[in-house]
């Protein structure tokens, strides 16, 4: 299989469609395929990742060779 070729193959199928109910579905299966990884994290590591990404957003991160000095 083709991956590439499959994936224009759809690509024109969702170009051709007028069906909103098709476009709903497809949605959803890629908001459910990227929200499947965090139902095997813990409620802890969850909070961690919450956590990571409010520091990120309000740049509160420090640079990998900063960060590696400090630790050899």
């Amino acid at each position: 299989m083709d991956i590439q070729a499959e994936k224009i193959k759809l690509v024109k199928m969702l170009l051709d469609t007028e069906n909103p109910k098709i476009i709903e579905s497809i949605k959803k299966i890629f908001k459910k395929e990227a929200a499947d990884f965090q139902d095997d994290l813990s409620v802890e590591q969850c909070k961690e990742i919450e956590k990571a990404s409010l520091e990120i957003k309000n740049g509160e991160v420090t640079d990998y060779d900063t960060f590696m000095q400090k630790h050899r």
